[in-house]
């Protein structure tokens, strides 16, 4: 029986970024409530003399040990290890693979880190959600011409959640609020205006998710903000606004998920890079040179 009063310590010990061990160790943890565990996470751990020192460490601090280590002779020396000096441990990865090279018949490539490899499509999604963080809300509008995508649309319409599912695919995603007595930024007019996705939501949805914000933050939820009245005036100003710029595809994301309005915008844009490509090369005259 464990005593509520006394801290507890989980120790991850990765040979790669430990990223697995602590969700799956987190998960795990939620279903004891009530109890302070604390979690150490030591990552890129790939010798035996680093492996001896978190062990011995654990027992010392009576510390319990979740480690995902791919090599087989590790996960060996670790076992024998926690035996002799009487600590806890749990491999998460071990014998899933094991498992799975038996049944699929193939041998693992038994290569740490294998999953994170920092290849160029990694760097690419990393500098998108850096970029997405950097230029949300309409932080840095002199960004946004390096914006592969730029959404813009009132408050509560679903703009940064957009930002981030897409950043993940590795586009770069600017967004920029709407309010009507505020001018949008210059530079939304001054770059290829097909890079802008306008977003608008129906009365009803955004009375109902703006009253959630006000609750949320613990403001009245009498406040201007998700009054039906107001919001219905935002809205009827932004259709205005967006009929001004034919060239802006306008989405509604009323009721749908993040993933299928990112799928209708990123097929409006892969019909637009298709159709811009095949204009460039049949700009190019035949004979001449290019460059």
């Amino acid at each position: 029986m464990v005593d509520k009063g006394d801290e507890k310590t989980v120790y991850i010990l990765a040979d790669g970024t430990g990223e697995t061990a602590e969700k799956v160790s987190n998960a795990a943890l939620t279903q004891f409530r009530g109890l302070d565990v604390s979690v150490e996470t030591f990552t890129r751990v790939r010798s035996k003399i680093e492996i001896r020192e978190i062990l011995e460490r654990a027992g010392q601090s009576g510390a319990f040990v979740v480690y995902t280590v791919i090599d087989p002779e590790h996960r060996e020396y670790i076992q024998r290890l926690a035996d002799d000096l009487h600590v806890e441990v749990a491999d998460l990865i071990g014998s899933l693979v094991a498992r799975l090279g038996s049944f699929l018949g193939a041998t693992p490539l038994l290569t740490p880190g294998i999953q994170h490899q920092l290849d160029e499509e990694y760097f690419r999604r990393v500098e998108a959600v850096e970029f997405a963080v950097k230029n949300d809300d309409g932080q840095a509008p002199h960004n946004l011409h390096r914006a592969d995508i730029i959404l813009i649309g009132l408050s509560r319409t679903c703009k940064t959640p957009l930002s981030m599912y897409l950043a993940h695919k590795g586009i770069k995603v600017a967004n920029v609020p709407l309010m009507p007595e505020i001018p949008p930024p210059a530079e939304l007019f001054q770059i290829n205006q097909e890079k802008v996705y306008a977003l608008t939501i129906d009365l009803n949805s955004l009375v109902r998710v703006r009253s959630e914000r006000l609750k949320h933050l613990g403001l009245p939820p009498d406040a201007e903000y998700a009054q039906r009245e107001n919001i219905g005036r935002e809205l009827r100003w932004c259709r205005e606004f967006y009929a001004k710029h034919p060239t802006w595809p306008v989405i509604d994301t009323s009721g749908r998920a993040v993933e299928e309005t990112a799928a209708e915008m990123l097929r409006i844009k892969s019909e637009r890079d298709t159709r811009n490509n095949s204009r460039a090369r049949t700009s190019v005259i035949p004979g001449s040179p290019t460059r």
